[in-house]
């Protein structure tokens, strides 16, 4: 019975029901707590006729109020209003389920004599727990039916928990009941039972019986008959099944239901308390299965436990032996290293103690040879000078070439190669110890499918047409273009990826696996793919100067400023070597734009070259220069025209940039020591207009639209 304690409790106040009352989306609300929660909002008000109105509004406010409170509680009519919309006076409370209450409103003021008519209201209840909006009619509160079988229950509930009857009377600590009247309906203790119940006049003929007795006799005596909540005279008599809802002869008579099915009360309260009966035993057969499921559950947590404890022992055991391992591969390459140290000290050592003896044999010579320069004695002299020279020579030649060159480096020519052990440290993971499915076959790349486009590759891949194993994801990888080791790339459920940031005229392998809860496929077979040898770009108008204008798919550029403004190519170079055109379509007033290379931060408002960030050549008509960091070089004879072509090669294998005009080189070399990522840049004003055109190098083939090529191993 303690289970069902919440049912038997108002959400508002969160004691039991006091006076239920039933609202029309099913759920209960205390009488009280109904009127708490009571919202009343004028159906036309505007602020203009509040200031106009005054205080004396809301004096009418309260005597509107006051004339919808006519009905005593015992009617379940209106009792006190508060938390109105138009003005609310007294803050709002919170009941113990944090619904939010307003307390019954102070007694108004009597109303001023001459006052205009109040506007007319419409109240609103809000359901707390479904929150739907109830509308009530003219009759208020006593619309809603007083759920008496709900009161019943509470009834019998509050006798059950009770341990011992108490007398009804006393004013203070009830004594413990002695008897029960069963007409008056009340319990007594033996004090009180004399003062109050008599053993004479007309209580004399009341039967008096032990409190046990009564409590039963209590809930045999036949509860109120519910009476029509329109005619509070009549009771329920019939049943609408439209409405759901008892009604009375009366309500029959007056034709509310006349279109509605009608059937008997008594038949309708057999037929839904069967419905019921079977529902509940539904509903029985879940409850008892789940407390079964509750045993099974906490069956589980000890077993949880006991694993866990055994699994963690296990673990610990496995991670040590790994830590052991480790600890011994330490300690033979740390001997490795004590002998490599050893190596190189006994060599400098060595070259120490003999580069010391010869440079005292070198000091003693030199020191000699000054004493024998002192000497004034001519004949003698030159009977020793050509030896004296001769074996300085000679000493001179010992420290030749290489002599004083370190015979060991001082770093150690030993690199400890981690990358996989700790890849392998990073993928060490659970398996399961009970496989439920195999492992998945190996991906096949689909050729047909796969492409390169400038620095980004396409791959494509599907699993076996029998494979019937289920994959979880893929994992795509990558080497470094240089034959390096493979990187991840993608990991995830979708059967094809797009790679960009790639290295031009560099060849790529790639491998693909799948994978899922079992573990992991064998990889696929390796695809190789080529970039393309030259970058197929235009211009980047998200990274360009707002001056400057776009035309021809953005290949085509030029400005609407008198003032230089710079231009980059949406595609980065990094490594191998890269040519474009750059057509003069218009060049008018001997502008001199310029044209190069530019890291992605350059300065966008100023002649290309004139900060650290670009190399470039700027021409005019006659001539050109070469500049970066705002330094001008290598003036060169010859300009450009309208119809001109400018031509750039980017050499990063060489580190060098070179330009030319109509296809001979413009000057020498203009750039040398280029290392880092490089974009194609212009610098122009309003009377230029430049096209590029991307083209091969000189020598090389020119690309197809999807160049590179494919093939697998």
């Amino acid at each position: 019975m303690e289970e069902m304690e919440e049912e038997l409790k108002c959400p508002v106040c969160g004691s039991f029901y006091r006076e239920p009352i039933i609202l029309p989306c099913s759920h209960n609300l205390c009488q009280a707590c109904a009127r708490n929660i009571l919202v009343q909002t004028p159906e036309s008000e505007s602020p203009q006729s509040r200031r106009a109105s005054g205080s004396a509004a809301s004096d009418y406010d309260y005597l509107d109020l006051d004339k919808m409170s006519l009905y005593s509680e015992a009617d379940s009519g209106y009792g006190s209003y508060g938390g109105f919309a138009s003005a609310p006076t007294t803050p709002c409370q919170k009941s113990p389920n944090g619904v939010r209450v307003f307390p019954p409103a102070a007694p108004p003021p009597p109303p001023a004599a001459l006052a205009p008519p109040p506007p007319p209201r419409s109240a609103c209840l809000t359901c707390p727990q479904c929150h739907r909006s109830l509308g009530l009619d003219e009759r208020g509160l006593r619309g809603f039916p007083r759920n008496r079988l709900l009161e019943a229950v509470i009834d019998r509930y509050q006798q059950g928990r009770a341990a011992a009857l108490r007398c009804q009377l006393c004013e203070k600590a009830p004594k413990e009941a002695a008897v029960m009247c069963e007409q008056c309906d009340v319990f007594y203790c033996e004090p009180c039972r004399l003062r109050c119940h008599p053993p004479r006049g007309p209580l004399a003929k009341h039967r008096l019986v032990p409190p046990a007795q009564g409590r039963v006799s209590r809930r045999l005596s036949p509860r109120k008959i519910s009476t029509c909540t329109d005619h509070e005279l009549e009771n329920h008599s019939m049943y609408c099944v439209q409405c759901k809802s008892p009604v009375c002869y009366q309500c029959l008579e007056e034709g509310k239901h006349s279109s509605h099915e009608v059937k008997a009360l008594g038949a309708m309260w057999k037929l839904h308390k069967s419905q019921l009966s079977q529902a509940l035993n539904g509903l029985s057969d879940r409850a008892k299965e789940a407390k079964e499921f509750l045993v099974q559950l906490r069956n589980m947590v000890q077993q949880i436990q006991e694993n866990s404890v055994e699994f963690e022992a296990c673990l610990v055991a496995q991670c040590d032996a790994l830590i052991d391992a480790l600890n011994r591969r330490k300690a033979q390459l740390l001997s490795r290293v004590n002998k490599e140290h050893e190596h190189k000290l006994k060599v400098v050592r060595d070259q120490i103690s003999h580069c010391t003896v010869k440079l005292r044999q070198t000091t003693g010579l030199m020191e000699y040879c000054l004493e024998v320069i002192k000497e004034n004695d001519p004949s003698g002299f030159l009977q020793i000078s050509d030896a004296l020279i001769r074996r300085v020579h000679l000493t001179e030649d010992q420290w030749g070439k290489g002599t004083l060159t370190p015979r060991m480096t001082t770093d150690f020519d030993l690199n400890l190669d981690n990358a996989p052990l700790l890849q392998s440290i990073h993928q060490l993971d659970f398996v399961q110890m009970k496989v439920s499915s195999p492992v998945p076959a190996p991906p096949i790349l689909q050729l047909e499918e796969c492409c390169t486009h400038n620095n980004s590759a396409t791959l494509s891949w599907k699993q076996p047409p029998l494979s019937t194993v289920q994959v979880e994801g893929y994992i795509l990888e990558l080497d470094d273009g240089n034959g390096g080791q493979f990187r991840e790339v993608y990991v995830g459920k979708e059967t094809m990826c797009t790679v960009d940031g790639l290295h031009f005229n560099s060849t790529y392998s790639a491998r693909v696996k799948a994978f899922n809860k079992t573990g992991v496929s064998p990889y696929s077979k390796t695809l190789v793919l080529q970039t393309s040898e030259v970058a197929w770009f235009s211009f980047d108008p998200s990274s360009a100067h707002a001056d400057i204008i776009f035309s021809n798919d953005n290949l085509t550029v030029t400005c609407n400023s008198y003032d230089d403004r710079v231009v980059l190519g949406k595609t980065g170079f990094s490594k191998g070597l890269h040519y474009w055109e750059l057509s003069i379509d218009r060049y008018d007033n001997h502008p001199d734009p310029a044209f190069g290379v530019a890291r992605i931060d350059v300065l966008k408002d100023a002649m290309l070259g004139k900060d650290d960030k670009a190399w470039a050549m700027y021409v005019d008509n006659n001539r050109s220069w070469f500049m970066h960091n705002n330094s001008h070089t290598n003036r060169t004879e010859g300009g450009i025209t309208k119809g001109a072509t400018v031509g750039v090669l980017l050499d990063l294998t060489r580190r060098t940039l070179t330009f030319s005009i109509n296809e001979d080189q413009q000057g020498p070399v203009a750039f040398e020591n280029l290392e880092g990522l490089f974009f194609p840049a212009v610098s122009l004003n309003r009377n230029v207009q430049v096209r590029a055109v991307t083209v091969p190098p000189p020598g090389a083939a020119a690309s197809s639209s999807c160049p590179g090529f494919l093939r697998q191993s």
